[in-house]
Order: structure tokens, then C-alpha cells, then sequence
């Protein structure tokens, strides 16, 4: 490896299969941020990662102001899948709901599903927007892995098309200092239920109670922000069932 590979540090997710020897054509937005911003030219080095195949160190082999190539020379780091999580929760205040994407990605989640409850309030969301986020997110925390980001559904027909053997992880408000916990669950497929802001109506808290696939668990003794908890239930998942554990 050269010098100049070794100390390549800027991270770029790219929608193009890697390989050894594969070139990577960059889209105009890319190749403004690598030659126009970061000011790379030819024979610098990336660190490309596709979701799929690991990460490459790649050479800049053409940098134009509006197009340029990659070509990928060794293969740095393998792909590493997360467990297999979702983060469902009621989107909020725009720079709230970026976070709660943000972090995600960056502490493991493999798929974040946005839904709308009773109290949400937003109607609706851009999900290209939050998708975006959650790219830069892996690139910056080093993941291999890029989360899909699903469009805004209602919890309801979520619940009523929810997949067989996935167990459900209720942060109920309501449970606030009962020291409600995830306790001896098995592993496999989960996902996690945020609420928004004004928490869970009645209708909604006894749908889930009721569901045989649904655990309801206390984030503590406090009544946690929608964000807070995410990050809260992201980590106590994750340090209990994950890849923390």
C-alpha cells in the first residue's frame, strides 16, 4: 500500500458494483466534492464503500470539474451487515428527524421506517432527504452499510402487514420508572417503535400491548424526547441483543 493510499480519509458511498481494477464513474455532485471542494487531483486516493462489497481504496485516475473516474485497487475493509434491526418512529421537527436517521445508521439499524400514530404530526416527509442523510452518516462513522430508509406508512397498516417471526420492541412512555426491560428476549429479527412527541394514544397503546409479538419496555425513570429515545433504545437494544453484546 502507498503513502498516499494509507492516508486516504475521505469516505464516499457510490452506486456502482466495486472490484479490483473496476473503474467508478462519478456523478457531477461527487466530483465537485472531491476535486471542486476537497481539492483531490490525479493520484490521490477515496475510500469507496457501495453497501454491498466492503470498502476500496480507489485512485483518482480523472478529475474534471463536472465528471471524473475512480478505479478501485484493493478491497480495505469487508462489508459489515448490521443486525437485523429496524427503527420504526413518528417522524418530528425536521432537524429531530435528521438526527434520529443520523444516528441510526451510525449505531446499527438496518432498515428505518418512518410511520405516522395518532400524534404525529408531520404528514409527511421527503424520504430522498433523509436517505441522504443516512449515507453521510455511514460515511462519516466508517460503515460499510447504508440503511434503506422506507416511506412514511401508518403505523396501523404497518402493524397489520407486520412479517412473521420479526419481535417488536414497545418504548412505552406510559411504563416511565417501572424498570420495564428487554430481560431474557432471543435474539433475531426486531424492530424498535418510537412514539412522537405527545406519545402513544390509548387505541394505539392497547394495539400493541395486545400484539403477541410486541415486548413493551421503560426507557427509565424520565419520559425521554422522541430523539433521546431513539438513541436510548437503539443502544439498550444493542448492548442486550446486538452486536454490542
Amino acid at each position: 500500500m502507498s503513502d498516499a493510499g494509507s492516508a486516504a480519509k475521505i469516505r464516499l458511498f457510490v452506486e456502482h458494483p466495486l472490484g479490483a481494477g473496476q473503474t467508478v464513474p462519478l456523478s457531477r455532485e461527487q466530483a465537485h466534492y472531491l476535486f471542486g471542494v476537497m481539492r483531490l487531483t490525479v493520484g490521490d486516493f477515496v475510500l469507496l464503500f457501495d453497501g454491498l462489497n466492503g470498502e476500496w481504496r480507489a485512485r483518482v485516475a480523472d478529475a474534471g470539474k463536472r465528471a471524473g473516474a475512480l478505479v478501485c485497487e484493493a478491497r480495505t475493509r469487508p462489508l459489515q451487515v448490521p443486525p437485523d434491526l429496524w427503527l420504526c418512529f413518528a417522524p418530528i421537527k425536521k432537524a429531530r428527524t435528521d438526527f434520529i436517521v443520523e444516528k441510526a445508521a451510525e449505531m446499527g439499524a438496518a432498515r428505518i421506517c418512518p410511520v405516522q400514530t395518532d400524534f404525529t404530526n408531520a404528514e409527511r416527509i421527503r424520504r430522498d432527504r433523509l436517505q441522504a442523510h443516512a449515507v453521510e452518516a455511514a460515511e462519516q462513522c466508517g460503515g460499510t452499510y447504508v440503511p434503506e430508509v422506507s416511506e412514511l406508512q401508518r403505523l396501523g397498516a404497518v402493524l397489520d402487514t407486520w412479517p412473521e417471526g420479526r419481535r417488536l420492541m414497545f418504548c412505552d412512555e406510559a411504563l416511565a420508572g417501572e424498570g420495564r426491560a428487554l430481560g431474557d428476549a432471543p435474539r433475531g429479527p426486531w424492530a424498535i417503535l418510537i412514539g412522537p412527541e405527545g406519545g402513544f394514544s390509548e387505541a394505539e397503546r392497547a394495539r400493541l400491548r395486545a400484539l403477541p409479538f410486541a415486548h413493551p419496555v421503560s426507557l427509565g425513570p424520565r419520559v425521554l424526547r422522541a430523539d433521546t429515545a431513539a438513541v436510548a433504545a437503539l443502544t439498550v437494544w444493542q448492548q442486550a441483543l446486538g452486536d454490542w453484546a
